[in-house]
């Protein structure tokens, strides 16, 4: 009998800033999204949030609402608002936690709920940004977009996340570990990136450890960045539109 298909795509993309509001809004602005989902849930981590539904993925900001947050700790270590982290739904999750034990990845934060789970692998063993590890039960829905989203499957402003660009001063033995642990291909060629499901994610060589981060996120579909320049930074990122594949 054959293996039934695993996929893995990305689902939602995380900006931290240190003003919440000026860069929700920025992103708002750029992309024509509609009014954010504001989880009251990530106060358990000493943040706040907005997560803005772009088709059926996600981008979010987070900023620090108290000292001593792993997310305070990025901005000052970075200096400045940037690219935070990845989150990615598994159809084989077990399989992922399993690779990522086994690659000696530490787990920051895990949780496991009947539409959800999620567990956050540590950015220094996974270099670059921190990794979620998510599976939407049934496959498609999304708890992290808000009881509003998951009523209205699909609402939400036009678009679609087709990669990412992580800056890391290995590229290839970074992009390594991640499909390793993501149980995804490399790239076809000499290429530091990673196949996934309708996207990629790519990796780029960077000096600075300060400079390392999620720094460039390409969108798919969305009106509002194609009738700009094709590329707008904010936030400490570039959005950066691209055609459908």
């Amino acid at each position: 009998m054959d293996e039934p298909q695993q996929h893995v795509r990305l689902r939602q993309a995380v900006l931290v800033a240190g003003e919440l509001e000026p860069v929700a809004s920025a992103l708002a602005s750029a992309l024509g999204l509609r009014e954010p989902f504001r989880d009251p849930g990530v106060a358990e981590f000493g943040l706040t949030n907005a997560v803005f539904a772009l088709g059926d993925c996600f981008l979010e900001v987070i900023s620090p609402t108290q000292p001593g947050t792993a997310a305070g700790r990025y901005l000052d270590r970075h200096r400045g608002d940037g690219g935070y982290m990845a989150i990615f739904d598994l159809t084989d999750l077990e399989g992922a936690r399993l690779r990522a034990e086994q690659a000696g990845v530490r787990v920051v934060w895990q949780i496991d709920l009947p539409d959800i789970s999620g567990t956050h692998l540590h950015p220094a063993d996974m270099r670059g940004a921190i990794v979620s590890l998510d599976r939407s039960r049934p496959y498609g829905t999304w708890r992290w977009g808000g009881p509003q989203w998951t009523e209205r499957t699909g609402s939400g402003a036009p678009g679609r996340l087709a990669g990412i660009t992580v800056a890391v001063a290995d590229p290839l033995a970074v992009a390594s570990r991640w499909a390793q642990v993501l149980g995804v291909p490399l790239a076809d060629g000499d290429r530091a990136a990673l196949r996934l499901d309708g996207g990629e994610v790519s990796f780029l060589a960077v000096d600075d450890e300060s400079a390392e981060g999620l720094v460039e996120i390409a969108i798919e579909d969305s009106p509002s960045l194609e009738a700009q320049q094709q590329v707008v930074e904010l936030g400490g990122v570039r959005l950066r539109s691209v055609a459908r594949v």
